[in-house]
């Protein structure tokens, strides 16, 4: 579309958020988020208390909404979401790990190359601009990828649209795989307990870990620094020292509504445009990179006779939470086999992320 079809700056449609005092839209940005994030979460889909207040966000954006999440806010957010990763990370992927490297090392590099490349060719095309369907396309770690994206000259908003995409995909196909071999029709979600009983040490040992690391990441100028480098220092403190992290629901609930905010309030209509009119080429790439990874479960399960089930789940690109989710409801996965693929590849994606960003953005500008 034409920008002189676009709304004056005083159209209604643009200013209706604009109007009302910064209290009351955040009432109303609060009030929709959990609005949103309940629908999404009684339909089960991933990541409800992250999308739900980015959806929320994105529509009070589009409509004029003045209100930002603060930097101290945003950047604490990151450090949250930096100690859940490293928390995550156990030390019992490393025998795992290290009986089948080779066969790790190969899947890891091969699902990364896929989907640099599909992300180098979604940057050529000029269907996303610059290295923004790089950090889109890296599979696994979507939040990581996203607090990342930024600090690398991506479009943050187009990398969460591509990334939250992925991760709803990839995680209703994985659950529709894992429904041919096992019926989980009768096993009930547990209820999440909102305010369990705090542990003073781990509670502490989490606020000081974020503190040092993101104050640590900051000092050693990383990108990110909030989520780097409490991932770094936290993994190091958890693996290291065995320091147990506590991540009460209530306070993972108001830090992923933090990132989403400040990742949907800078949503433009035409950037919402944008991204609408690349959603059959996003959607296209997703789909091959599904199908190419469930072609290295096939490999695997046939030429090594892992479970097929195992197979999937360890290569499905993303929703490393979601799939864990999933392998725990069926009793004939290898779990530790499964997870111990899924955080080989998201480290590996950690690590090499930035570099194969600077290559793709030089690629498209010679």
């Amino acid at each position: 579309m034409d920008s002189s079809t676009e709304p004056p700056l005083d159209h209604p449609a643009i200013e209706r958020m604009a109007r009302i005092s910064r209290p009351w839209q955040w009432l109303v940005l609060l009030t929709i988020s959990a609005l949103f994030a309940g629908a999404l979460e009684l339909a089960a889909l991933p990541a409800a208390l992250l999308i739900g207040p980015m959806l929320a966000a994105i529509a009070a954006g589009t409509n004029g909404a003045t209100v930002r999440v603060p930097r101290l806010l945003f950047g604490s957010a990151q450090a949250i979401v930096g100690c859940l990763v490293a928390a995550s990370i156990s030390a019992d992927i490393f025998p795992v790990f290290y009986r089948e490297w080779p066969l790790f090392l190969g899947v890891v590099v091969a699902t990364v190359a896929a989907s640099s490349l599909l992300g180098w060719l979604i940057s050529r095309w000029r269907i996303l601009p610059g290295t923004t369907a790089v950090w889109g396309s890296s599979p696994g770690a979507a939040t990581a990828m996203v607090l990342m994206a930024g600090a690398f000259g991506a479009d943050q908003r187009l990398v969460a649209f591509m990334q939250y995409l992925r991760v709803i995909l990839v995680s209703v196909t994985a659950a529709l795989v894992a429904k041919m071999w096992v019926d989980t029709s009768g096993i009930e979600i547990p209820p999440i307990v909102w305010f369990p009983p705090i542990d003073a040490q781990a509670f502490a040992a989490t606020i000081g870990i974020a503190i040092v690391g993101g104050l640590a990441g900051k000092l050693c100028r990383l990108p990110s620094p909030f989520f780097l480098g409490t991932f770094i220092f936290g993994t190091v403190i958890h693996l290291g020292l065995g320091v147990e992290m506590q991540l009460p629901p209530w306070l993972l609930a108001v830090s992923y509504a933090m990132v989403g905010w400040s990742i949907g309030l800078n949503f433009t209509r035409p950037i919402l445009r944008h991204a609408t009119r690349a959603l059959p080429q996003i959607i296209a790439s997703i789909v091959a990179l599904i199908a190419f990874c469930g072609g290295l479960a096939f490999l695997i399960s046939h030429l090594l006779g892992i479970d097929p089930l195992t197979a999937y789940l360890a290569t499905s690109p993303g929703g490393m939470d979601s799939v864990a989710i999933i392998a725990a409801a069926a009793r004939n996965v290898d779990i530790s086999f499964v997870m111990a693929l899924q955080s080989a590849r998201f480290l590996v994606v950690l690590l090499v992320g930035p570099s194969v960003a600077r290559l793709v953005a030089r690629s498209i500008r010679d």
